[in-house]
């Protein structure tokens, strides 16, 4: 009875899911940038953005110890600059001496893919007034997102959970609902790999908030800072998929200061590389 037990117990695996900011936007240091951009509400990164994005994913290579299957990634300019950054600092190695060899993109290693859940909240606490666009439309093309990813690592045929983006003023509550929402939903299509989602910081935020036990209040989450959520997943004699519940691990928070319910304030931003 033991052995036939022990065929039938499902296999436990683990899924990863990191939750990601982008890189430093261009607009926080070169303010005069949206006097004369097209697109003010959509800035790029500036150099220490891209420099931040790519010693991030350098970062996690070495640090978390499990591979990325994909990356899902908002549409805004500086989230997709942040996950070519972020995805070429994953597949930097280097050789005998510890010199960073080029990252070689190819057609299977990493795969990308544009996804309108993952968007910056679209409301006025987000995106200033005098930025956003008078008739409430972003105009984002999807074509043109993908056009700003690395050709060898571009998924285009998943289908995304979110087919459109928000309507603008967007409550908070929603925008909150959507980040958990397509996490849980993303996570569900690919129970087998480990994901990489590169969002703002208020979809960082939420996923502290309501996977990190005990916290209370996010209070700041810095640049290219991270959560890192696991959940298991039972894998019967049929292969099919059954998942437990995401955790997120306090020690898998990078460049986050947060409260716990007990009032103790954690600055994780030392923690930076």
């Amino acid at each position: 009875m033991g052995s036939a037990e022990a065929s039938t117990k499902p296999t436990e695996l683990f899924q990863n899911v990191v939750v990601m900011r982008h890189g430093d936007r261009l607009d926080n240091s070169d303010p005069a940038w949206i006097n004369t951009a097209a697109r003010p509400w959509d800035p790029p990164l500036n150099d220490s953005g891209r420099d931040r994005a790519f010693a991030t994913g350098r970062s996690i290579r070495s640090q978390l110890g499990f591979p990325i299957h994909r990356v899902f990634v908002s549409p805004f300019l500086r989230c997709l600059e942040t996950a070519n950054g972020v995805v070429a600092g994953l597949l930097t190695v280097t050789d005998e001496r510890g010199d960073s060899v080029d990252a070689v993109i190819g057609p299977s290693k990493i795969k990308v893919s544009v996804e309108y859940g993952l968007c910056e909240m679209l409301n006025h606490i987000a995106i200033r007034r005098n930025v956003a666009p008078n008739d409430g439309k972003f105009s984002f093309d999807i074509s043109k997102c993908e056009s700003t990813l690395s050709a060898g690592t571009l998924d285009h045929s998943v289908e995304r959970v979110y087919e459109e983006l928000p309507k603008w003023e967007e409550p908070v509550g929603g925008a909150r609902a959507r980040y958990l929402n397509v996490i849980g939903s993303l996570a569900d299509k690919y129970p087998s790999q480990n994901l990489l989602l590169v969002t703002h910081g208020e979809g960082v935020g939420c996923a502290v908030s309501k996977f990190v036990e005990d916290v209370d209040m996010v209070c700041e989450v810095d640049y290219c800072a991270y959560s890192h959520l696991r959940r298991p997943i039972y894998i019967d004699e049929n292969e099919s998929f059954k998942a437990g519940d995401f955790v997120g691990l306090p020690e898998g928070l990078v460049g986050l200061k947060y409260i716990l319910l007990n009032k103790e304030s954690y600055d994780f931003e030392e923690n930076y590389k």
